[in-house]
């Protein structure tokens, strides 16, 4: 093999835009990927020597009970709050107005209330919909927009009467 003295030898450069590209792209990643941990929250924890905090009595709800019983063909017989009898969603929901009026002051607005609804078991759900927006409160025009005025927030539903389990 022959060396010949004076020629150039053959330099390696080195590519920064493609490194430079490179780098790029793992930071992007790693900020992509990058999870924050939330700081740890209050968790009420209560040291010995801490002064006592004040406690809030609760008050027990007010339970109401729906019952609506239906016709052989399904739709609405009668509804019953609490022996009281109606026959429409109309007089439901003025009645629940009676029972938790809107704006009466804080002693009404403390109040909570719960009502169990208990229907026959061949009763149109339809109707007990319309039992649940009755109950629940009803859309009022206030400076130009249309609210929903809560009224009870507890809906719970008792077992069917006259279901194939009975």
């Amino acid at each position: 093999m022959k060396v010949r003295k004076g020629a150039k030898s053959d330099k390696i450069e080195l590519q920064m835009t493609p490194m430079i590209d490179i780098v790029f792209q793992l930071l992007v990643f790693f900020i992509m990927t990058f999870n924050i941990v939330e700081v740890e929250g209050d968790f009420g924890i209560q040291l010995p020597g801490a002064p006592a905090q004040h406690t809030e009595i609760e008050v027990a709800p007010v339970k109401l009970s729906l019952r609506m019983t239906a016709n052989d063909d399904g739709t609405l017989k009668s509804l019953t709050l609490d022996g009281t009898k109606m026959n429409s969603f109309e007089q439901l929901h003025q009645l629940i107005l009676k029972k938790k009026p809107i704006g009466a002051g804080p002693a009404s607005d403390d109040l909570d209330f719960e009502v169990e609804i208990q229907s026959d078991y061949k009763l149109k759900y339809e109707n007990v919909i319309q039992a649940i927006t009755a109950v629940r409160g009803k859309r009022q025009k206030v400076a130009g927009k249309d609210e929903i005025i809560t009224l009870i927030d507890k809906i719970r539903f008792a077992q069917p009467v006259g279901g194939p389990e009975n």
